[in-house]
């Protein structure tokens, strides 16, 4: 008799906390409620889903159960609706909850900048670009830029590396100009520029409060009017707080650019996405979800003639 009552404390105790989960959320709470208060083993609800004609691995429905993924793919939205059913919920109470947590997590998620910092930051890189006596057009064209960023095992933007191909449109062209911005709480100071092809290091400026950095690479070469020329730099950083995101902004159309995005091993995101934006105050747009790869732990993008604009890589640690 004791053994009884125990048993019908435990499926009572399962039954309350299913109904707050269902009430409340978060989703991964809700459907491990669901599972333990039917008593049902994930193979078990794997053979459930596979009689509704929706294939979902075991592995997928733990990371699910304990908020390691979300479902996304149409297949796994339809994995959500036939779960109602099969654990005996209220019809949209799984999704509701879905959509609620995507909700919540774009309200909760820091942003990376604001467009207030933006703009102050535009305004500090015309006072250190005006320093190195540089035009906003410093006579070239890009053709081609690809773009190496890595996230070390702090989270935070250790470095990024950029190969240009460019082409010169005035007469006597002989360096570059990178701006580097960093992360916030970024300390600029301690960056370092490196020239690594067809250019030196020449004068560095940068500004603390914005995390501005801006280098001359200088050419060995003054390129004539429609010459191209190749070089490649980089900046060690590492100075930043966890990074969530790196966009790159285009004041006009022009080349190629490739953004790869490499994680440390030991810091792996949950999820990636890309995304594009029209400005700083404008919505973002063209979300698109990145798989990374297995053995170098990255995603990238390849945009093969940009547009006026913003685009970028953003990933979720948690």
């Amino acid at each position: 008799m004791p053994h009884a009552t125990q048993h019908a404390d435990v499926a009572t105790g399962a039954t309350a906390e299913l109904d707050t989960a269902l009430r409340g959320g978060p989703f991964h709470v809700a459907l491990r409620a669901a599972i333990a208060a039917r008593g049902l083993p994930l193979q078990r609800v794997q053979h459930h889903l596979s009689r509704y004609g929706v294939k979902v691995g075991v592995t997928s429905l733990s990371y699910w159960q304990q908020g390691a993924r979300r479902p996304q793919r149409p297949e796994s939205l339809r994995a959500v609706r036939a779960l109602e059913e099969i654990l005996q919920l209220p019809e949209e109470s799984l999704i509701r909850l879905l959509a609620e947590n995507d909700d919540r997590s774009a309200a909760e998620r820091p942003a990376a900048r604001s467009y207030r910092s933006l703009l102050a930051a535009s305004g500090v890189l015309e006072e250190l670009l005006a320093e190195l006596d540089s035009p906003l057009d410093g006579g070239l064209h890009t053709l081609g830029h690809h773009e190496r960023i890595g996230i070390g095992t702090r989270r935070e933007l250790r470095s990024r590396e950029s190969h240009h191909i460019v082409r010169a449109h005035r007469e006597g062209v002989d360096r570059f100009v990178a701006v580097h911005h960093g992360d916030p709480g970024c300390v600029p100071e301690r960056m370092t520029v490196q020239a690594l092809e067809n250019c030196r290091t020449g004068r560095v400026r940068w500004h603390h409060d914005t995390g501005v950095l801006v280098a001359e690479l200088l050419f060995d070469t003054r390129l004539r009017t429609g010459d191209t020329f190749l070089f490649r730099y980089g900046v060690e950083d590492g100075t930043g707080g966890v990074s969530r995101e790196y966009v790159r902004g285009f004041g006009a159309p022009g080349g190629q650019y490739a953004l790869q995005v490499r994680f440390d091993e030991t810091a792996l995101p949950v999820r990636c996405h890309r995304f594009a934006q029209h400005s700083p105050a404008a919505p973002r747009s063209g979300r698109q979800d990145l798989p990374l790869t297995g053995r170098h732990h990255s995603v990238h993008l390849v945009e093969p003639r940009v547009r006026s604009g913003m685009v970028g890589i953003g990933w979720d640690w948690e």
